[in-house]
């Protein structure tokens, strides 16, 4: 297993082909003010990939929209909604089609109300993961080991966790409604960015 940090974009072919593991990490939380800085991407198979995008960068980086814009390829992400809004608005690329683990765990896990990554991986995979950099300064001009290795976490369990709640889904009779969840994705992403973050268009109110 290793982590391998670019500039700009991913290196043409080190992804296997099949489903791939999404991350961003960004200046923020307001996807239109706070800057995409970091594409964590992973195929499952022990390597992780961290693609960082420097202050000033125009995001060419046709290697890394080529493979998230692929209709053949499905992208796992833990709250798609924020990452595929921050990929749509700085890359200009649709990271579909969709599968998100926290939404899969809210519908199945009923039992909880903790759906974070960190009590994901450990219940369901026995494993810990660190979210201690998880507020830190992705923009800034060298990243550490431990940003590094924090930003590669995000993905690197996400194929794992994919297997057990597909399986979770399929055996409670929700795997139909997830993947109509999964297929809205987008449109909540594009809807976020026009302004409507807040605001349930669906309410009576």
């Amino acid at each position: 297993m290793a982590v391998h940090l670019h500039e700009e974009d991913l290196p043409e072919g080190v992804l296997a082909p099949g489903p791939v593991a999404v991350d961003t990490e960004t200046m923020g939380l307001v996807t239109r003010r706070d800057r995409l800085c970091l594409v964590q991407i992973a195929d499952g198979r022990g390597d992780e990939h961290l693609v960082r995008f420097r202050s000033g960068t125009p995001y060419d980086a046709p290697n890394l929209k080529a493979v998230l814009a692929d209709p053949a390829r499905i992208k796992l992400y833990h709250f798609a909604r924020f990452d595929l809004a921050a990929i749509e608005y700085y890359l200009g690329v649709t990271a579909a089609p969709v599968f998100c683990t926290k939404i899969a765990s809210k519908l199945i896990r009923t039992y909880t109300d903790r759906h974070g990554l960190k009590d994901l991986v450990r219940e369901l995979l026995g494993k810990e993961i660190s979210k201690q950099q998880q507020s830190s300064d992705w923009g800034a001009p060298v990243l550490s080991e431990a940003q590094q290795d924090y930003a590669a976490s995000d993905v690197r369990h996400l194929h794992a966790m994919h297997d057990i709640l597909i399986g979770r889904l399929e055996r409670e009779g929700r795997a139909q409604i997830a993947q109509a969840c999964f297929d809205f994705l987008p449109v909540r992403a594009r809807l976020d960015i026009a302004g409507w973050a807040e605001l349930d268009i669906f309410s009576h109110e």
